[in-house]
């Protein structure tokens, strides 16, 4: 569960380092950039201990996979909630779809 929650935070920051800056079209790229690296940094902090712990149970697939889902499922929410998106029906297909994912990565096919 460790690995769950850190990865999540990890995930928060990351989404911010990468999307927060949309709505702020009149900041200079340079303090842009130095902004969302700090951000990096800290999204960081929580990313690597993360995997650390992780791999202590998981192999690296599903590591990444656990990874990826919950960087759309923090996407999804950011997106709409930050940016005021739209959340369509195809978005909620795709995330099915990840989810279905999970299942073969995990699955015990032996």
């Amino acid at each position: 569960m460790k690995t769950i929650i850190l990865l999540t935070i990890s995930n928060i920051f990351m989404t911010f380092a990468w999307y927060w800056h949309l709505k702020f079209k009149n900041i200079p790229m340079i303090k842009l950039i130095l902004i969302c690296w700090g951000i990096a940094f800290i999204e960081y902090c929580f990313m690597v201990p993360a995997n650390r712990i992780g791999y202590l149970q998981f192999n690296v697939t599903q590591l990444k996979i656990i990874q990826e889902v919950i960087s759309l499922t923090v996407f999804a929410f950011f997106s709409v909630l930050y940016l005021n998106e739209h959340f369509k029906w195809n978005y909620l297909v795709s995330f099915c779809l990840m989810v279905l994912a999970v299942f073969f990565v995990f699955y015990k096919w032996e």
